[in-house]
Formats: structure tokens, C-alpha cells, sequence
């Protein structure tokens, strides 16, 4: 046999035999699934931590009228400060793996779902340092302009300067995501069938180490690479806009 018709043998078998094509393509669902879902909770969770990060720094050494709130104001900074400290300093697949089969292990949540939840968690820490960023991007003059205005606080942040910080990092936030769509081939630890998890399956019945992995890892490029030419399409309409 010829390394062509080898080729084409393995391929047969890690495609076609047993409509093997299926299990990749089903991994490749829960894969995206897990990545869309989890960065939709992540820039939840990453735009509170980064308001109140924000608006407590924004604090300090000004005179306070409402001694409570602001309180409230330092606890929660106080206690994002641990959630970074933690999310940051541990590896994403203990973080999975304490969820699975610890914090969520006894909830009615299925493999997917925990691992939305989880990896939204972790997500949402480097998106809150994104939002951060962003907001401080924006010159302080908008925040005094709005207050001048007339509107509170959160009516300047949310109205003013919150949608020029999401058109300064959006590019950042397709980075993130497209480093958490990469980052979910390690979900396999907790038992979830996803792109990667379908292919070490296929590689286990057949005995070909390579061509499984050489197709998923194709399959990931194409992803990447769309995902790439769509932001760079985003930045250029951005810049347009900015032109104007």
C-alpha cells in the first residue's frame, strides 16, 4: 500500500467509518457552545468587577457623603480584588475540575453547563482588566461633563462612557474570545465530548494517533482564522467610523 492509499485508508477511518465525522462535528457544537455561552458571562461578570473597580478608585481621597454606600463600595472592591487574585493565579483546568467535581458536583448542571459557568468565571477576570482598561481610556472629562449635566454617577458611566470603552477594546474582547474557544479543548478532564475529546475517542478505536489529531487541529485554524479576519474587518470599520 502506497502512502497515498494509506492516507486515504486512515481518513476513511477516522471520518467515514461509523459516521465518525458525526462525533467530531458534535464536539465542534458543544466546543462553540461553551466558548459563546461562557464569554457572554464572562463580560457580565467582567464589566461589574471592572465598574467597581473603577468607581472605587475613582473614591479615594475624595470626601464622603454616604459613608454607607461607600462601605459597600470597598467591600465588594475588596473582594474582586481576591476573585482576580485567584481566577488569575490557578490554572483554568483545576478551576473546571473544582467546579465538576466539587462546587457543582451536586446540582443538576450537566458537563456543559458547568463548564459555560466555569469558564465564564474565569473569563470574566481578564475581561474585568479589559473593561478596566477601557474605561480609563476614556478621557475623565466625559465622567465631569455628564456630572455637570446633571446625571449621577451611574447615568454618566452607563450613558457616557461605557460606549466609548466598549468601541476602544472590542477588538481585545474578540481576542479573548477567540483564547477561550482554544482554551475549551481541555473540558475532556470532566468527561465532555467536545472537539478534542471526539478526536482522542476516535483515536482510541482506530489506533492513529495522527490523522485525528492533524483534522481537529485543522478544524480549530479554520475557526481561529475566521474569527481573526472578522475582527480585523471590526477594526477597520471602527477606524472609519473614527475618521469621520
Amino acid at each position: 500500500m502506497n502512502l497515498f492509499d494509506s492516507l486515504m485508508n486512515e481518513l476513511q477511518q477516522t471520518l467515514i467509518t461509523d459516521d465518525r465525522w458525526k462525533s467530531l462535528l458534535g464536539g465542534l457544537g458543544n466546543t462553540v457552545l461553551i466558548a459563546v455561552f461562557a464569554i457572554l458571562l464572562g463580560v457580565l461578570i467582567g464589566l461589574i468587577v471592572a465598574v467597581v473597580r473603577v468607581s472605587a478608585a475613582s473614591s479615594k481621597g475624595k470626601p464622603v457623603r454616604n459613608k454607607f454606600s461607600h462601605g459597600v463600595l470597598i467591600f465588594f472592591d475588596k473582594l474582586c480584588g481576591v476573585y482576580l487574585s485567584i481566577i488569575r493565579g490557578t490554572p483554568i483546568v483545576v478551576q473546571v475540575m473544582i467546579m465538576y467535581f466539587g462546587i457543582l458536583a451536586l446540582t443538576s448542571l450537566n458537563g456543559v453547563q458547568v463548564a459555560i459557568i466555569s469558564f465564564g468565571i474565569n473569563s470574566g477576570a481578564y475581561v474585568a482588566e479589559i473593561f478596566r482598561a477601557g474605561i480609563l481610556s476614556v478621557d475623565k472629562g466625559q465622567m465631569e461633563a455628564g456630572r455637570s449635566l446633571g446625571l449621577s454617577y451611574p447615568k454618566s458611566m452607563t450613558l457616557i462612557v461605557l460606549p466609548q470603552a466598549v468601541k476602544n477594546i472590542l477588538p481585545s474582547l474578540v481576542n479573548e474570545f477567540i483564547a477561550l474557544f482554544k482554551e475549551t479543548s481541555i473540558v475532556g478532564y470532566v468527561s465532555i465530548i467536545d472537539l478534542t475529546m471526539a478526536a482522542n475517542l476516535i483515536r482510541s478505536r482506530t489506533y492513529q494517533a495522527f490523522t485525528p489529531l492533524i483534522i481537529i487541529a485543522i478544524v480549530y485554524w479554520v475557526c481561529v482564522t475566521i474569527m481573526t479576519q472578522l475582527m480585523r474587518i471590526l477594526e477597520r470599520r471602527l477606524a472609519k467610523s473614527d475618521n469621520r
